[in-house]
């Protein structure tokens, strides 16, 4: 582990900071900002644009990250690949421009009440612009099973449910959805359904095949995979991005532009207007070259006995005054979602954070999930590769310390 720690130079600036917030951001991988810092100092200059040495440089190196980054999702071609700012720039676009082709009175979206406010509220606000359905599938991440899962998606499923946009692990309670079966059971009902996938805390844990989930759709953030902000990925199949109208206008997305009228470019170009985030995309594709290492090794089993020896640590110290919100019969991912006893998550997360513990607390913008779940607000712990068990040892002494001043 000491050595996987040592690729995270934060360590190096903040030895005494316990990082337990990675669900929110990751830290960043030393071969991410060297490539970040590459562009910056050796060959910043624009691309698309320029004829010279340096300029085709650039090009390649940027075209290069589609192709790396389509390889890491087994897309089937780097055209599936669309660089955004964020993940929530790309379900924005697809809401608006899906909304603009497909949904209507009759025809509507089907989510569900654990999605992240950004898989959420873009659909619930394109549905009420269209005077279209918005269902929300009302599944417990906590105490429901696999089938009872499928089955809660598969009774809002209907041959008008156009859209159906649901996450792949929740960022609240780290609960790893079935989504190769939700995906095959919506198939049989509706085979025109659109899945979209939001996969921003899965893809820096396990290994993603979008052919094999059988999506048409998904996004993740460079950030919460060892990369830079401002810049995220939307995956789309090829037939899919073909028939999506352009979602923003200006140079490099065009094809023509005459007085009257224009016409754009081919996916993924069309979805790219104006200088696409270069410095990002090519210190993106490193980062996720740095995951796939880790996903390789024995690191991924290591995360899951750390998140264990969490859990159990809770559970040994604080048997009355802890209680973990998690999965009975499903797998969770990477993070521990906590209330204390008698005292509120801010305060918690704020005590913490005084003795150099970083740790989310509140919604984790999943409003409706809390409500769902009657948990007011929440503390959630996320783990990732840096973490160690001297990291759990920490908080357990930090929120020993928490209860003795707050209960």
């Amino acid at each position: 582990m000491n050595t996987i720690r040592d690729r995270f130079p934060f360590f190096s600036h903040n030895p005494h900071v316990v990082y337990l917030d990675s669900a929110a951001t990751t830290l960043k991988a030393d071969v991410a900002l060297q490539a970040l810092n590459e562009y910056y100092t050796s060959y910043s200059v624009n691309i698309h644009r320029g004829m010279y040495p340096l300029a085709q440089k650039a090009d390649l190196a940027y075209h290069a990250s589609r192709k790396k980054i389509a390889h890491f999702l087994n897309a089937q071609t780097p055209d599936e690949i669309v660089f955004t700012k964020g993940a929530t720039e790309g379900l924005n676009l697809l809401a608006s421009s899906l909304g603009q082709s497909l949904i209507n009175p009759e025809r509507g979206v089907l989510t569900s009440v654990i999605e992240h406010h950004a898989n959420f509220v873009p659909w619930q606000q394109i549905a009420k612009k269209h005077n279209a359905p918005f269902q929300v599938a009302l599944i417990n991440p906590l105490t429901m099973t696999v089938r009872e899962i499928c089955d809660e998606f598969e009774k809002n499923i209907t041959q008008d449910t156009a859209i159906l946009a649901l996450t792949h692990i929740s960022n609240v309670t780290g609960t790893v959805l079935p989504i190769q079966e939700i995906a095959h059971r919506a198939r049989q009902i509706n085979p025109h359904i659109i899945i979209v996938l939001d996969m921003c805390q899965s893809v820096q844990h396990m290994s993603i095949d979008v052919q094999q989930l059988d999506i048409d759709f998904a996004v993740f953030s460079g950030h919460k995979c060892f990369g830079p902000t401002g810049i995220g990925v939307l995956y789309g199949k090829k037939s899919r991005l073909d028939n999506l109208l352009p979602y923003q206008f200006g140079g490099d997305m065009i094809y023509e532009v005459g007085l009257s009228q224009s016409s754009f470019a081919e996916a993924p170009s069309k979805f790219e207007a104006g200088t696409p985030p270069i410095a990002q995309a090519i210190s993106l594709a490193s980062a996720l070259e740095f995951v796939q290492e880790i996903i390789s090794s024995d690191c991924h089993n290591n995360l899951k006995d750390l998140r264990a020896y969490c859990v159990k640590q809770f559970e040994k110290l604080f048997p009355n005054d802890v209680v973990v919100h998690q999965s009975k019969h499903l797998d969770s991912c990477a993070i521990v979602c906590f209330t204390v006893n008698r005292c509120h998550p801010h305060d918690v997360a704020h005590m913490l954070g005084e003795q150099n513990i970083c740790i989310r607390a509140g919604h984790h913008c999943a409003q409706p999930l809390h409500k769902h779940l009657n948990i007011p607000s929440s503390c959630r712990v996320s783990l990732s590769v840096y973490n160690t068990t001297d990291d759990i040892d920490n908080l357990m002494q930090g929120i020993t310390r928490v209860i003795t001043q707050l209960s």
